[in-house]
């Protein structure tokens, strides 16, 4: 029996590294196909959507998948993409140019820029999973995600962390980004922002079961107990859990 657990786990890795490895061609070629610039975006959303389906169990023909999602989404991916890469650039230049200086100003800059562009990474890390799992508006897409940074830093400090490891190995050993560089982070991203938002979404679905309790308890005479939908509504203020609804889809924040 323990032989045979073993060989399934190593069945099961190996397979799993397979995968990452496909996917990573994948992510390489299709950025390559829409000009680099123009390819990022669409690439990282047909990967994020299809490692959600990895990590859930449910198996699909890989480049297929990865096809029909690239092009599906082709617009909104870029929509998402673009202003990460200008942001990006924008940071680099100005962290190029204070970080030059000695005064102190400049190490004031630097230190702001620093800053903020682990919020930026922060947000990028939950961006593309939370596309690949809700249906939101594009607006909304950077809200939420920026807003979930914030609020769950303990997670954004994990995915910061798998992000700097991840760039560490690649410079490292620069060998291994045509086959794992890229398909590794964004699996181990995708995977740990899946159980993130799992993990939210339970809470906050508790969160407002236990405020329809309330309120069914209370009777309807009570004027003092808000009904449920007005105690989810106040729970944007910060109080609680956060609901977004978009197309009927349900993207919550806590």
């Amino acid at each position: 029996m323990a032989s045979g657990g073993f060989g399934f786990r190593a069945y099961t890795l190996f397979d799993t590294l397979v995968w990452i490895a496909c996917l990573n061609v994948l992510w390489i070629a299709f950025t390559v196909l829409g000009g680099v610039v123009l390819g990022v975006g669409p690439s990282t959303a047909a990967a994020h959507v299809l490692v959600r389906d990895k990590v859930r169990g449910n198996a699909a023909p890989l480049m297929r998948r990865f096809a029909r999602e690239y092009f599906k989404n082709f617009a909104k991916g870029n929509a998402l993409g673009l202003p990460l890469i200008a942001v990006g650039v924008a940071l680099s230049l100005n962290w190029a140019y204070f970080s030059a200086g000695w005064d102190f100003g400049s190490q004031i800059a630097s230190a702001g820029i620093l800053m903020a562009a682990l919020f930026a990474a922060g947000t990028v890390c939950y961006l593309f999973p939370m596309f690949a799992r809700y249906e939101l508006s594009l607006p909304q897409y950077f809200l939420m995600s920026s807003r979930f940074a914030v609020r769950h830093l303990a997670g954004t400090v994990i995915l910061l962390f798998v992000t700097a490891a991840a760039l560490f190995v690649c410079r490292s050993i620069p060998g291994l980004i045509p086959f794992f560089g890229i398909g590794a982070w964004l699996y181990v991203t995708g995977w740990l922002c899946d159980r993130f938002f799992t993990a939210n979404d339970e809470a906050m679905a508790a969160a407002v079961g236990d405020a329809a309790a309330r309120g069914a308890a209370s009777g309807p005479a009570s004027a003092a107990s808000p009904p449920p939908a007005a105690a989810a509504a106040s729970a944007q203020s910060g109080a609680g859990p956060v609901s977004t609804t978009t197309h009927s889809t349900e993207a919550s924040l806590v």
